[in-house]
């Protein structure tokens, strides 16, 4: 027995020895790290003149197609100073392992210089607003290589991370110029959920990033479906050559009654994406393709009084290039240049939609993907900055329309313009001559 108590109270001893080790050394890395944050930001916006104008009819404001861009519905020779994006931004290291981020922005969603009621980050007064975009908390290293974020935070087509650097956006440098091929069409930049970040490798050059979330960006969620996005990524040749591999999908409806033959309402999408570039100091190049497959997106009203719902899909390419022409004497870039091309295709199945004898006319659910309208857009600049962070860019912007569907087209007794008041035989450009500045703080 008394051996017995010795044991025991060898092991306890030990133990208590071995807790007190770990304390002690938890102690001191506790002791070597001070929390702390820094406040950063950035700002960007123009002097822009509009040349010329996608005006259709005579309505005052004219009305013209490209709902998604700021342009539209703006009248030929108009100018304005205008604020796209103004940015601040609190990041703060809680610990060795935890760091929270937060993010208040005020940005140009609303159309066309039309300020409505509500429109955008704009108040009913017509004053910019700013609104709570990014607010989470990340556990870094939650297993080998992996952090896990809470809150609200980008998207994987988008994340900025500090170890995936390889999402179109990234490597494209100039939102300052213009939001990629996918964000044009708002695919959700950023969203309220939980993801995972991580590497395969220690170097960094194979990873991933899975995210589920809302679906509502910064709005409260009103549904029960929820989004489902992840990427994983190559890089190549010292991480000059970047592969990246982008899948989402989000129910919009589900089973939701309406009244037609159709019966319950099934209403989702799915994109797919592919995005390659070689980035190097001197040149970037880099190319963004996807196809969006939009179940039940079209509402189509029979010549039979009932309503039907129609899947389209939409298309479109992005190719850019950035390089520098000059350096200043520390290095860095004091003179460069950009040029992208977009091309956009909403309407797959559309032939069919509309050659089908019962249909009588037609609405697109999501307007950002209204499939009447194919695109074109035409970005090129030159970036002088005579300082790092601060940017000076005159541009031209230029996004071109024609209907995907002929003018004239007919199907029995109904013409394609009929059934669509975006099918024109009108081929229009919105033509806009800006200089941009941009600047950055904190970073």
């Amino acid at each position: 027995m008394t051996k017995l108590f010795s044991k025991a109270g060898l092991y306890c001893s030990l133990f208590l020895s071995l807790a007190g080790a770990a304390q002690a050394q938890s102690a001191d890395t506790v002791a070597e790290f001070k929390p702390g944050g820094k406040v950063w930001g950035y700002a960007f916006g123009d002097f822009a003149y509009k040349g010329s104008a996608d005006n259709l009819g005579t309505t005052n404001p004219p009305v013209g197609r490209g709902g998604a861009n700021q342009y539209t519905n703006m009248q030929t020779d108009a100018s304005l100073f205008q604020f796209r994006r103004v940015y601040l931004g609190y990041n703060y290291d809680i610990s060795p392992r935890f760091s929270a981020e937060f993010l208040l922005a005020a940005e140009d969603n609303f159309n066309g210089g039309l300020i409505n009621e509500g429109a955008g980050d704009i108040m009913v007064d017509g004053k910019f607003s700013p609104y709570v975009k990014l607010a989470n908390v990340r556990w870094k290293n939650l297993w080998h290589n992996t952090d896990l974020v809470i809150g609200s935070q980008a998207t994987p087509g988008f994340a900025k991370t500090g170890r995936n650097d390889q999402t179109a956006e990234e490597v494209w440098a100039y939102r300052s110029i213009e939001r990629t091929i996918t964000d044009i069409r708002r695919t959700p930049s950023f969203d309220m959920g939980v993801s995972l970040q991580g590497w395969f490798d220690r170097d960094g050059k194979f990873g991933y990033d899975v995210m589920v979330s809302n679906g509502s960006a910064a709005r409260p969620e009103t549904d029960p479906y929820k989004a489902f996005q992840g990427n994983v990524y190559a890089k190549f040749f010292n991480k000059r050559l970047i592969i990246d591999i982008y899948q989402d999908y989000q129910r919009l409806h589900w089973g939701t009654y309406d009244k037609g033959f159709n019966g319950p309402l099934y209403h989702d999408r799915n994109m797919t994406k592919l995005f390659a570039a070689w980035n190097s100091k001197m040149l970037t190049v880099g190319a963004e393709v996807f196809q969006n497959t939009l179940l039940g997106d079209v509402k189509v009203t029979g010549k039979d009084g009932n309503t039907y719902y129609r899947t389209t899909k939409a298309m479109g390419l992005s190719f850019f290039v950035r390089g520098r022409i000059l350096s200043n004497p520390q290095g860095n870039q004091l003179l460069g240049y950009f040029a992208r091309y977009d091309n956009y295709d909403p309407s797959g199945n559309l032939s069919n939609i509309v050659s089908e004898v019962n249909t009588r006319s037609y609405t697109a659910q999501s307007s950002t993907y209204e499939p009447s309208t194919k695109e074109q857009f035409v970005t090129f600049g030159l970036d002088f900055t005579p300082f790092k962070n601060v940017h000076f860019m005159p541009n031209v912007w230029l996004n071109t329309y024609t209907s995907a569907l002929a003018y004239d087209g007919r199907e029995g007794n109904t013409t394609y313009a009929s059934m669509n008041s975006n099918v024109t035989g009108i081929k229009g450009t919105d033509a806009v001559y800006r200089l941009t500045f941009y600047y950055v703080y904190g970073k």
